[in-house]
């Protein structure tokens, strides 16, 4: 009879306690990998956001310094316009060509500025640095200017290859202010070989060939100017 009693009172008290311990550790198993998914989820983010990172370009503009010396520089003041472009390269964006008409950009490599600004940024500082003018300004100075530079870019772009080249295309004028009238144009195209086959290699190219460029249509307006005198006669 004692033996009877005891069990009934005995299940009772034991089964709720053993029901109560499996709940609590079902419930922290549960939290531990709710916190170690999410956990991963943010790992797994952020590793993905700082793969790729991106990188920008910048072409090489000569730092202000004294014009070169000359003793005899033409009474001109020269204004650098600004270059027009296609879409393109008037963004920020490194754009690549297969050959033929395809083009492309890259995601996360990109141009510090527009090659339209970085260019006539360039002009600015190669002419004014030469010595050769009176003046050199941007015409979006308070200046007033004698002839304005100005012109059209074509192509600025890495092209496929072997070896890859970086491709400048670009057309300059200069324009008598005063007449109105275009007196002097100068077209230039040339394709760089790149060293390497990376993106870093290219731009160096690029920034090669825009120096060249603008290099020769220094040379060709000096040469306009000496066969051409009355044009830069002081009234």
């Amino acid at each position: 009879m004692k033996r009877g009693n005891r069990e009934p009172m005995t299940r009772p008290t034991e089964l709720p306690h053993a029901g109560h311990r499996l709940a609590r550790l079902l419930m922290k198993m549960t939290a531990k990998m709710a916190l170690s998914m999410l956990a991963l989820a943010v790992g797994l983010g952020t590793g993905c956001g700082a793969a790729r990172p991106s990188k920008y370009y910048q072409l090489t503009v000569p730092v202000d310094a004294a014009p070169a010396a000359n003793s005899n520089p033409l009474p001109i003041t020269l204004l650098i316009g600004r270059l027009t472009a296609p879409a393109l390269y008037r963004e920020d964006q490194i754009v690549y060509s297969s050959g033929g008409e395809n083009m492309g950009t890259y995601e996360y490599q990109k141009w510090s500025e527009p090659p339209t600004e970085m260019i006539a940024e360039v002009m600015l500082r190669q002419f004014r640095a030469s010595g050769r003018y009176h003046g050199v300004y941007t015409l979006r100075s308070d200046i007033r200017g004698d002839f304005l530079l100005h012109g059209h870019l074509y192509d600025f772009k890495e092209v496929a290859g072997s070896p890859l080249v970086g491709r400048v295309t670009m057309e300059l004028e200069l324009r008598d202010i005063k007449s109105g009238t275009v007196v002097w144009t100068h077209f230039y195209t040339h394709d760089e070989p790149a060293s390497g086959k990376d993106v870093g290699s290219v731009v160096a190219a690029l920034n090669k060939n825009v120096q060249q460029g603008i290099a020769e249509f220094r040379a060709s307006l000096d040469q306009y100017f000496s066969e051409h005198p009355q044009a830069h006669t002081a009234p």
